[in-house]
Order: structure tokens, then sequence, then C-alpha cells
């Protein structure tokens, strides 16, 4: 039976109307982006304001790299004091303060003489154009050796604007997309100067460029080299701060433009000694407790593994608690009321075991093994 005209019109319109609401539907929801994203942006902008950009204007690529600035206020982690004395408001009188990263003295007071006082007092820096903060400052090293603690410190000490930056926040299906964002990162770093500008494992973003690289990330490698090289003058307080364990990795034109490069090694004796003072501070200790026997008992650990170490001897005087108080409840009841000691740490804590397992054996030690 045929099909009247009629009705193949009112297919067609029952058609298009669907098709209409399918579209009205998903661009209102596009267009109302969801609360979380709309949240990160103001605490982004809140951070800026804080810092003195209260009447910035921002466009779309630098308000999605906005998301990423990150207050000194709201890290914890500082190697020195860099607070004005009140009564003298020159730089060189300094109220010293707690030393909260360990061991690394040398790299802290190079990065004091040459990052933090020209980003914070460029005026004692303008009588020569050789005379200023680098580009660029490259911290590499062994894993869990401070890198990053020393980035998140120099962020802090320095009052900059620190903008916390990954590949994925520079990232975008688009094509064309990830230059323009960018752009806006360096755009931002100029209108929120003195900035920080940190990538951690830089190695991963800014590697080596091979022929097998995709046209897109290397088109990003080439915009970023180019705005941080080509666009910022020698006014500009702008500073490219990487940390990476891999540094042979990196592109040799993205060490061209990172002059000053720190080695953060493994601790030695007086370095872990110093750790271990910053990390047991708080902790009670037994009488006979030698701080220095324990650094020397401690060769080759990094600080990461020397916090943790820490960590587990601490449990040691807890799991004995529990444990006595396992077959007792009204006991963990009693000390939840009226608060409990335990009993200082040991020497023999720190190498007590706690169940867990070392790894195994990679390959290439395995094949060295048989060949000893």
């Amino acid at each position: 039976m045929a099909v009247s005209s009629a009705t193949k019109r009112a297919i067609v319109d029952v058609a298009l109307f669907i098709a209409s609401q399918a579209a009205l539907y998903y661009t209102v929801r596009w267009v109302l982006m969801p609360g979380e994203k709309k949240d990160v942006k103001a605490k982004s902008l809140k951070a800026l304001e804080k810092l003195g950009h209260k009447n910035l204007k921002l466009d779309e690529y630098e308000s999605q790299i906005a998301s990423e600035v990150i207050h000194p206020d709201d890290i914890d982690i500082n190697f020195s004091g860099i607070v004005k004395c009140p009564s003298h408001p020159d730089p060189v009188n300094l109220i010293p303060s707690k030393l909260d990263i360990g061991g690394l003295d040398p790299i802290i007071n190079s990065l004091r003489e040459s990052v933090i006082y020209p980003l914070l007092y460029p005026h004692l820096f303008s009588s020569s154009a050789l005379l200023g903060a680098p580009k660029g400052v490259l911290l590499f090293g062994p894993p869990g050796c401070g890198k990053t603690m020393l980035a998140k410190a120099l962020a802090k000490e320095s009052g900059a604007t620190f903008i916390n930056i990954a590949a994925s926040v520079l990232t975008n299906k688009w094509y064309g997309e990830s230059n323009k964002l960018v752009a806006g990162l360096f755009s931002l770093a100029r209108k929120t100067q003195p900035s920080i500008v940190f990538i951690d494992e830089i190695d991963s973003f800014l590697r080596e460029r091979t022929k097998g690289d995709h046209e897109v990330t290397g088109m990003m490698k080439a915009e970023f080299m180019t705005l941080w090289d080509g666009l910022l003058s020698s006014s500009d307080r702008i500073l490219v701060l990487g940390a990476t364990n891999r540094p042979n990795d990196i592109d040799s034109a993205i060490l061209r433009r990172m002059p000053k490069r720190f080695s953060v090694g493994l601790p030695g004796d007086d370095q872990r000694l110093k750790i271990l003072k910053l990390m047991l501070k708080d902790t009670k200790v037994h009488a006979s407790f030698d701080l220095a026997d324990l650094a020397k008992k401690t060769s080759g650990l990094s600080g990461s593994d020397l916090k943790e170490l820490c960590r587990n001897a601490a449990m040691v005087p807890m799991r004995e608690f529990m444990r006595s108080a396992g077959t007792h409840p009204e006991l963990l009841a009693q000390a939840e009321d009226s608060g409990f000691e335990l009993r200082p740490l040991t020497i023999d804590d720190f190498f007590q075991s706690d169940g867990t397992s070392a790894l195994p054996p990679s390959e290439d030690d395995f094949l060295s093994r048989l060949r000893a």
C-alpha cells in the first residue's frame, strides 16, 4: 500500500523535531559546564587575587592554565626564611626560619642567590643585562632525593606565581588547541610575573625529538621553545623549572634553555644526619639513641627512603601497643579517652621487618649475577 505524501511529510517533521531536540540538549549541556570545572576556575582566580592580580582579564586558554596556579600559602615546605626584618627593609637583613629541607645547603644557597633574589628584588639586578635570573633551571638526580620538594620550597620562599603544569593540561583532542594552550601558559605567566612554571618529570613532556613523534607533539614542543626563548624579554621575571631523573632523555634544545642545572644526588653521611634530625625532631627517642650511628647505617638511602624508614620505625611501638591491647578492647577505649604515650624509639626499631617484601631482581641484575 502506497504511503501518502502527507504521511511522509509527518514522518520527516517528527524526525527533524527529534534531531533538533537532541542537538539542543547537547548544546545546552556543553554550554552549561559542570559545577566542578567552575569551582576549579573560581579557586584559581582566588589564588591569583591573593597574589595581587585582582582585575586580571583572562581568555579561555589562560583560564584553563590558571587552574594549575598554586598560592605560596598553600605550600607547607620551605628551606630558609626570606622574610624581611621589619625594622630594616633591605633584602640583606633577613630573619632566618626553620629548615624544612635538610642536607642540600649548597643547592639552596645557589637557588636563593641566582633565582629568588632576582625575582624578589629586580632593581638590584638592573645595572647590567648580564644580571638577573636564568630563563630555566633543571633539577636532576635519582628518585626520592628532594627535587620536587626543592621546587615547592622555591615557590614558597620567592612568593612567585607557581604554575604546576603537566603534559595533560597542554594536550587537547582538537588540532591546534595544544599550541594555543602553550601560548596561554606563557601569556598567563607574563601577566602574573614574577612567576615560576614548574614541569615535573620534564623528560616525559620535552624529550628528544625524533622522526617518530606525532605531528601535534612536535608542534607543541616547537611552540613551547619558541615562546620560551623568543618572546621573553630581559625584563620578564619568568622562570621555567624542570625536574627529572632522566636528564639524558631531554631534548638538547631544551637543555640549552636551562643553563642552571643542579644535581640532587643521594645524601652523604652529614646530609642523612640533617635529614634524620628534621624527620625525628617531634618524635620521642630513647636516651641512648645515637642519631649519627643511624646516619652511618643508612648509607645508600635517599631522602624518601629515610622518611619511610622513620615512619616504619615509629609504627613499631604503636604496633606493640595495638597487639597488647588486641585481647583487651577496653584498653583502646581508655587510651582514646585519657590519652596515652608510646615508648621512645630505639635504634633497633629502624631495622625491624614490617612484613613487606623486597621486589624481585630485574633481568639485568639476574644476568649480571650469572656472569659473575
